[in-house]
């Protein structure tokens, strides 16, 4: 499984590794399709297994949400499998290949949501906008990484936001930040205006921009932390499940990497689709994915609002409880 030994990781690291034992037994768990295949038999599995031979057999129609985390156009390994980088045009290609059979999966109303970087980001506007509505580009900051000495350093991604069609889902106050107010504004009656007093501080409800400043890459101190080299924070998939799906709503993602999706899918209460190439990041998702029947809050998300990065005084995050829609408190944040 390529997994370091824990006698390799500091007293206080929580990344979440796999032992031969849970490796081999969450293997069990895969799925691997090679014939036209209901939804209910994909719903809520991991399917291990190269992308294009899977699209051929997935149904029509059934999906709600695509999220896509593509390898980026540079040279990076993903432990046993490596992406070359290509030029523009041959990247491009490279996306479209598997991009145009993958929406035929998509119902008429779904949403999709592609990362990428300076480097993909042209390929992937030129390739998508072809196929579907463009409705933004989102940038968040990726404060992760060595500094460079003749460049910028590179600390930002972005997120093209597209839809099949004008009849799509946006749920703008599932989805609104909490602020610290610096100068808070009294109306003439001294009642705040536009924001809230508490004994914890002032703070303002306020609508979500596509300028995300709020996220933490997830590291080593983190519970949420594995050893896959682009794992996105869960944060960061709460806000476009939340936004663009309903709950039941199918998520899909064929680049599943260590499980993010379909974890925060999962915590949510929404159904979840994973494709991965590759069995240490499967199996990984799938201890996540375990991990979620003892702890479903997700960092930085807390009584139905997100918060903003450092904004929260010994409090600890939560999502709805299924059985009972109210909160359970979760790890304590670690920013």
């Amino acid at each position: 499984m390529n997994e370091p030994t824990s006698n390799s990781r500091a007293p206080r690291n929580q990344t979440i590794t796999l032992t031969d034992d849970e490796a081999q037994h969450y293997q069990g768990r895969l799925l691997s399709i090679h014939e036209t295949t209901s939804p209910e038999t994909l719903l809520n599995r991991t399917i291990h297994q190269d992308l294009f031979e899977v699209i051929p057999h997935l149904p029509d129609q059934f999906v709600d949400l695509l999220f896509i985390d593509p390898p980026y156009n540079l040279t990076k390994a993903f432990n046993k499998n490596t992406f070359t980088k290509m030029n523009e045009s041959d990247y491009a290609k490279w996306f479209e290949s598997w991009f145009v059979p993958l929406l035929r999966v998509l119902k008429p109303t779904a949403s999709v949501y592609i990362c990428g970087d300076w480097r993909s980001g042209s390929a992937i506007e030129q390739v998508a906008s072809q196929y579907l509505l463009v409705q933004n580009r989102i940038t968040w900051e990726r404060e992760k990484g060595r500094g460079a000495q003749h460049n910028w350093k590179n600390a930002s991604e972005d997120i093209w936001f597209f839809t099949m069609s004008k009849d799509y889902v946006f749920h703008v106050d599932d989805v609104k930040m909490k602020r610290k107010v610096i100068a808070p504004y009294r109306l003439t009656s001294g009642e705040p205006k536009d924001w809230e007093e508490s004994t914890d501080g002032n703070y303002r409800l306020t609508y979500p921009s596509n300028l995300w400043t709020d996220l933490t890459v997830p590291f080593w101190s983190m519970p949420e932390n594995t050893d896959h080299p682009t794992q996105k924070p869960e944060k960061l998939l709460a806000k476009i499940i939340l936004a663009s799906s309903r709950p039941d709503d199918v998520v899909l993602d064929p680049f599943l990497g260590s499980g993010t999706t379909s974890v925060v899918a999962k915590k949510l209460d929404r159904q979840f689709v994973g494709i991965e190439r590759d069995l240490t990041y499967c199996c990984l998702a799938e201890k996540r994915l375990e991990m979620t029947e003892l702890d479903r809050s997700i960092q930085g998300y807390q009584d139905g609002v997100f918060w903003e990065r450092n904004s929260l005084k010994d409090q600890k995050s939560s999502v709805p409880n299924k059985s009972s829609r109210r909160p359970i408190r979760g790890e304590q944040l670690s920013w």
